[in-house]
């Protein structure tokens, strides 16, 4: 039992290093690419903003069909998604006008962001479902599956500029499709088809009736990733671009950040020191990290000089410290997330709180493109920091005894 579990975890791990890897490679390709073509900053944002709002539905959905088909199967419906939104954006065509671009982009973009959550969903409920009762596999499994992800991710950063390079924009987009259908079809052959399957919720209402604890760390992750992405994903690359630096470096840095921030997020267990204390220890863990992560972005506004030439190298400094204690944050969050599930309706449970998460990023995205046209990356640290506060006052009320919350 225990072999076939750990078999399971890799596979899905290993099913989602695949995905990612494309999802990376396909933000910078968009960025980098619509960039060229002179598209403004609140303009680059609107592309991912479906993207972003998809997730939501997808989320909350993609749980309960998980339940209903089976994890693997709704595993593998995310990955032929995606596939099907990467040729869908190969067909976009230069000559078009903006707002016709605009409008396949973020339709093409919304397919690959109900791909990316219902993969995520049916990937961490087969944690939940494959860990079982072992002390310290659920928070070990999560952080390096969480870690790992990310580490890949930023390898698509680098292959998303390596392949725009080599290919253009649509053939880096059909070398992707063709890589992520080998996968798809791996996957559908390696994992047990009703993996995961359980009576699913038969109301909306029962549907989003969470318990206390997954409630209040969905409104955390909200605040947690709408505060990230504030500063990171559109603010962060027009920055570095205004402060003389090119797409390549630029992509680069992200790259090693994200690998960064996945390293550290595998590493997590042992840096928040959770030990054999379970839930009580980890809910004190997500506060004082918390308190530490809110800090950062405000020290670094006021910090902040006005010249983007000077103050690049502080805000890489000030990046790589936040990717650090933000890592900690979003692995601990994880663990908890998956601690309160029910075990009997865990992926509609992870449903729900990715659906928060998708919101948080939609919040971010839109904030990024239209702080940064406002005030710069200051306003947009200034924003990053009061969500992170917000995110801060959630975890002092969280549940510290999982025994009835996951019930």
């Amino acid at each position: 039992m225990a072999g076939s579990a750990a078999r399971h975890y890799a596979i899905v791990t290993a099913a989602y290093w695949g995905f990612t890897l494309t999802d990376g490679a396909l933000r910078m390709l968009v960025l980098l690419h619509f960039f060229t073509l002179g598209f403004a900053p609140l303009t680059l944002a609107a592309l991912f903003l479906l993207y972003e709002a998809a997730g939501v539905v997808a989320n909350l959905l993609g749980g309960w069909l998980a339940l209903r088909a089976g994890i693997a199967r709704m595993l593998v419906v995310g990955l032929a998604l995606q596939v099907v939104g990467l040729l869908a954006l190969s067909a976009v065509d230069p000559g078009w006008s903006v707002a016709a671009s605009v409008a396949w982009v973020a339709g093409a973009q919304g397919l690959c962001g109900i791909a990316k959550d219902l993969t995520k969903t049916a990937s961490k409920s087969a944690i939940k479902l494959t860990a079982g009762d072992t002390p310290g596999r659920l928070f070990a499994w999560v952080a390096w599956f969480t870690g790992s992800k990310n580490a890949m991710k930023g390898a698509g950063f680098f292959l998303g500029g390596a392949l725009l390079g080599a290919a253009g924009f649509r053939g880096a987009l059909w070398i992707m499709a063709g890589g992520l259908a080998i996968v798809a079809v791996a996957a559908a052959g390696a994992l047990p088809p009703l993996l995961g399957r359980a009576p699913a919720s038969r109301t909306a209402r029962e549907l989003l009736a969470r318990s206390r604890g997954v409630n209040l760390l969905a409104a955390a992750r909200i605040c947690l990733f709408g505060a990230r992405d504030a500063w990171f994903v559109i603010a962060l690359p027009l920055f570095l671009q205004a402060a003389g630096w090119g797409f390549a470096a630029i992509g680069a840095t992200l790259a090693l950040w994200t690998i960064f921030y996945g390293a550290v997020q595998a590493a997590a267990p042992a840096l928040a020191g959770r030990g054999g204390g379970g839930v009580a220890s980890a809910v004190g863990a997500a506060r004082l990290w918390g308190l530490a992560l809110a800090v950062l972005p405000a020290v670094l506004a006021l910090a902040l000089p006005g010249d983007p030439a000077v103050a690049a190298p502080l805000v890489l400094a000030g990046l790589f410290g936040f990717g650090a204690v933000f890592a900690v944050n979003s692995s601990l969050h994880s663990y908890l997330i998956l601690a309160y599930a029910g075990s009997r309706k865990a992926a509609e449970d992870v449903g729900f709180y990715y659906a928060a998460n998708a919101a948080g990023r939609f919040l971010g995205t839109l904030a990024s493109g239209a702080f940064h046209g406002w005030g710069g990356m200051q306003a947009c640290l200034w924003a990053a920091a009061i969500a992170l506060v917000l995110a801060w006052a959630v975890t002092l009320v969280l549940p510290r005894d999982a025994a009835q919350e996951a019930a």
